[in-house]
C-alpha cells in the first residue's frame, strides 16, 4: 500500500473520532481531541483532502457541535482540496450561513465564505453559486460575514444577476453602514454591467479590492494539486465562460494593461460575452453577443477566442493590432520597458497554441519585439509560439518574421541552432497540418514546403560542423523525417515537389559511428524513396520538374553507396550505376586500403562497412549468431567473429553452426528489427531488388 493510501487511511480514522468528539460536551470526553485535531490538520496540509473527505469535513463544520473554535479553525484553514470541489459541498457551505440554532458561529460562517472564496476556481460547476445567488445577497445585511460574502458574490456575480432592486438594495445597505467598503466593491462589480444606470457619488470612495485573502495559501494549494497531477485528472478548463480571473492570474503590475473581458454601455435587452456560462448559450446567441469593449483581452480569454473565431470581425482585429502596435511603439521609443513584453509573451503563446493560428497583426507584434530581444528569455515560448506561423511564402515569410526571428536568436552557440532546428521541424509540421486540411491545394504557396526544406538544408549541414553528436544528428533527422512523412501523402505529392537532404548531410550521417543514427536515417530514405516511386510509377501520377529530376540522380547516387557498404561489400565503389563512391576523393581509398591491410592483412576497404565488419553494426551481427548458436543443442565449435562468406563454410565443417551466407545477413536485419533498428533492414528491403524479392 502506498504511503498516500495510508495518509487516506489515517485521516479517516482521525476523523472517525473527531466526529465522535463534536457530539459530546468537552467534559464528557473521556480524552482531549485537540492532538486529534492537530494530526488530521497535519495531513490536510500534508497532501490535501480526497472529495469523501472534504465532504465530511465540511458537514462536521456546516453544523454547530461540540468542538472548539480553535479546533474548528484549524481544520478550516487547512483544508486543501486535493481535486475539484463537488457542488454538495459548496451548497453544504451556504446551508451553513445565517442565523439559527444549529448554524455555526458567525466567526466560523467567515471562515467558511474565505474558503469557498479561495477554492472557487476548484468548483465542478461554478454555476451552482449562481442558483443560490438569492440565498448569499440576502444575508448582506450580516456584517461579520458581509466582507467574505461581497468578495464571493463579487465573483459569482453576472449580468443577469445584476437587477434594479438589488442595485437599490446595496445602495441602500451601504448609506446605513456609512459606504461600507466591501458593498462599495461589489456595487463598483454591479456598475460594470450597467455604468449608465450605476452613476453619482455611490460608487466613489473607498471599495475593497477583493485581492485574494492569503497568496501563502493557495501557493500550497498549487503545489498539493500539482503532487495530485499525475494520480488524479480534472478534465479540462471550461472554455464556455469569461475568464474572470484573468486580472488576478497577471503578474505583477506590468501585464494589468491587457484587460479582463468587460462590456461596458450594455442595453437592457442585449446579451453580453460575460452572461455566457455554458455552450449551449453561448450557440444559441453567437449572432447576439455584443463584443467587449477591449477586444485585446482576446489574448487570454478563451470563450471571447471562440466568439472571435467563428464570428470573425475585421474592425474587432484592427483594434487589437492598433493596441499591440502602440504597445511596441511605448517600447521602442524607451517609454515602456521592453521586459513588459515578455510577460505579455506567455499570454499569446496561451492564445496560439489555444486556437492554433498565428494572425497577421501578432506577426508584425513579433517582428518589431526582435528589434529589443535578447534571444535568451522565454526562447521556448516565443518559438512555439511562432510555430503556428500560417503557410505562406517562404521568401516574404523570411523577410519578415523568420529572418529577423534568426537575427534576434542565433549567438553563435550550439543551443540557439539547436532550437532553430527544432523551431523550423514545428513550423514544417503545422504546414503539413494546413496542406492537409486543403481541399484545393493550388490555392496555397506549395513552393514553401521546398524553400522551406532547403533553406533548414543549410542549416543542418552547419549543425554537423558545430556539434557532431549523436543528439544534433537525431534532431537533424526528426526534421527530415517529417519531410519524407509529408512526401509519402499522395494528394501533397500531386502537388509538391520533393526536396531530399544534401548528399554530403546523408555521408555523415551514416558514418557518424552511431547505430541509432544510421537505423534512423534508413527509415528516412526508405520513406524518401517509396515517395520517389510513387510519383514515377506508370502511369506516372505527375511530371517530374526539373528540379526533381536532376534530385533523383543524386539520390540514387547515395541510395546504391549506402548498400555497397552495407550489404555488396563495394565500400567507396563508382564503378556501379548511380555510385558516387561517397563523394570522397578517388586518391583516398588506396591509402584507406593500405592502412587496413596494415591493421588486418584479412580486413579489405570494399567490406569494412558490411553487417559483419562495421564499427556501427559488428555488435548487433554477432550477437545474432551467439543467439543462433544457444538455440543449437551439441555444437563443437563456436564463431569467433567477424562472419565472412569463407568463415561459415569452415565453421560447418569443424562442427559449427549450419548458417548460409544469405540466411546469416537476412538473419542480421531481422535481429536489428528486433532490437528497435528497423531503419537498416527497411533501407536494405526498399532498395536491393533481390532481398526485397526474397522476403516476399
Amino acid at each position: 500500500m502506498s504511503s498516500h493510501e495510508d495518509g487516506g487511511r489515517d485521516l479517516g480514522v482521525l476523523l472517525d473520532d473527531i466526529e465522535a468528539a463534536s457530539k459530546l460536551p468537552a467534559k464528557r470526553r473521556k480524552i482531549s481531541i485537540k492532538s486529534t485535531v492537530e494530526d488530521a490538520a497535519s495531513i490536510l496540509f500534508d497532501r490535501g483532502a480526497l472529495p469523501e473527505e472534504l465532504a465530511r469535513i465540511v458537514d462536521l463544520l456546516a453544523i454547530r457541535n461540540h468542538l472548539d473554535q480553535s479546533s474548528l479553525g484549524s481544520l478550516v484553514r487547512n483544508l486543501y482540496p486535493a481535486r475539484k470541489v463537488s457542488d454538495g459541498v459548496a451548497l453544504s457551505v451556504v446551508g451553513a450561513l445565517g442565523h439559527g440554532q444549529h448554524k455555526p458561529s458567525l466567526a466560523l460562517q467567515s471562515l467558511l465564505l474565505r474558503w469557498l472564496v479561495m477554492v472557487y476556481h476548484l468548483l465542478e460547476k461554478t454555476a451552482i453559486l449562481s442558483q443560490a445567488y438569492g440565498v448569499l445577497f440576502n444575508l448582506l445585511d450580516t456584517a461579520a460575514i458581509r466582507p467574505q460574502l461581497c468578495h464571493l458574490l463579487a465573483l459569482v456575480t453576472r449580468r443577469k444577476h445584476v437587477r434594479p432592486f438589488r442595485i437599490q438594495a446595496i445602495l441602500t445597505l451601504s448609506r446605513q453602514t456609512g459606504s461600507d467598503p466591501a458593498l462599495v466593491g461589489l456595487l463598483r462589480v454591479f456598475k460594470n454591467y450597467y455604468p449608465e444606470i450605476i452613476v453619482g457619488e455611490s460608487t466613489k470612495g473607498r471599495a475593497a479590492a477583493f485581492k485574494h485573502p492569503d497568496p501563502q495559501w493557495r501557493e500550497r494549494l498549487e503545489e498539493i494539486r500539482r503532487q495530485n497531477a499525475e494520480r488524479y485528472d480534472d478534465g479540462v478548463r471550461n472554455g464556455f465562460a469569461v475568464n474572470h480571473a484573468l486580472a488576478r492570474q497577471m503578474k505583477g503590475a506590468k501585464l494589468t494593461g491587457v484587460p479582463a473581458v468587460r462590456t461596458q454601455h450594455a442595453q437592457e435587452e442585449s446579451i453580453t460575452l460575460e452572461e455566457v456560462d455554458n455552450p449551449e448559450f453561448f450557440a444559441e446567441n453567437l449572432e447576439k453577443i455584443e463584443l467587449p469593449t477591449q477586444l485585446v483581452a482576446i489574448l487570454a480569454d478563451p470563450l471571447l477566442q471562440k466568439l472571435m473565431l467563428l464570428r470573425p470581425d475585421a474592425e474587432g482585429f484592427s483594434r487589437v493590432s492598433y493596441w499591440l502596435a502602440a504597445s511596441m511603439n511605448d517600447i521602442a521609443s524607451g517609454d515602456a520597458d521592453p521586459s513588459s513584453f515578455l510577460d505579455l509573451v506567455d499570454i499569446i503563446h496561451e492564445y496560439t497554441t489555444s486556437t492554433k493560428n498565428l494572425p497577421p497583426l501578432l506577426i508584425g507584434l513579433f517582428r518589431a519585439f526582435f528589434q529589443v530581444w535578447d534571444g535568451q528569455q522565454k526562447r521556448d515560448t516565443v518559438l512555439e509560439a511562432l510555430g503556428f506561423a500560417p503557410l505562406q511564402d517562404f521568401h516574404d515569410a523570411y523577410a519578415q518574421l523568420f529572418g529577423p526571428l534568426e537575427r534576434s536568436l542565433l549567438d553563435n552557440t550550439l543551443e540557439s541552432q539547436v532550437a532553430l532546428l527544432n523551431f523550423y521541424t514545428r513550423l514544417l509540421r503545422r504546414w503539413t497540418v494546413a496542406l492537409q486540411a486543403k481541399d484545393d491545394l493550388n490555392t496555397l504557396p506549395k513552393d514553401s514546403i521546398h524553400n522551406l526544406i532547403d533553406h533548414v538544408n543549410n542549416l543542418a549541414l552547419t549543425l554537423t560542423q558545430t556539434s557532431p553528436s549523436v543528439p544534433t544528428y537525431l534532431a537533424i533527422l526528426e526534421f527530415y523525417h517529417f519531410c519524407a512523412s509529408l512526401f509519402s501523402q499522395r494528394p501533397i505529392l500531386l502537388h509538391v515537389e520533393i526536396t531530399i537532404p544534401p548528399a554530403f548531410l546523408i555521408y555523415i550521417l551514416f558514418f557518424s559511428g552511431s547505430l541509432p543514427t544510421m537505423a534512423r536515417l534508413g527509415g528516412v530514405l526508405a520513406e524518401y524513396k517509396r515517395s520517389w516511386e510513387a510519383v514515377m510509377a506508370p502511369p506516372a501520377m505527375r511530371a517530374l520538374s526539373e528540379r526533381e529530376r536532376k534530385q533523383i540522380n543524386t539520390f540514387n547516387g547515395f541510395l546504391m553507396d549506402l548498400c555497397n557498404c552495407i550489404w555488396r561489400g563495394r565500400a567507396f565503389s563508382t564503378s556501379d550505376l548511380n555510385a558516387q563512391g561517397c563523394r570522397i576523393p578517388r586518391t583516398l581509398p588506396p591509402v584507406l586500403e593500405s592502412y587496413l591491410r596494415g591493421v588486418d592483412s584479412d580486413l579489405a576497404l570494399s567490406s569494412a562497412f558490411g553487417l559483419s565488419h562495421s564499427p556501427v553494426l559488428c555488435l548487433q551481427a554477432i550477437a545474432h549468431v551467439r543467439e543462433l548458436e544457444d538455440e543449437v543443442n551439441e555444437i563443437r565449435a563456436r564463431h569467433a567473429g567477424p562472419v565472412t562468406q569463407a568463415s561459415l563454410g569452415q565453421l560447418a565443417n569443424r562442427g559449427g553452426l549450419q548458417l548460409a551466407w544469405q540466411e546469416y545477413r537476412v538473419g542480421v536485419l531481422q535481429h536489428l528489427e528486433e532490437n528497435g533498428f528497423e531503419g537498416v533492414s527497411e533501407l536494405m528491403y526498399n532498395t536491393m531488388k533481390n532481398l526485397a524479392k526474397a522476403k516476399q
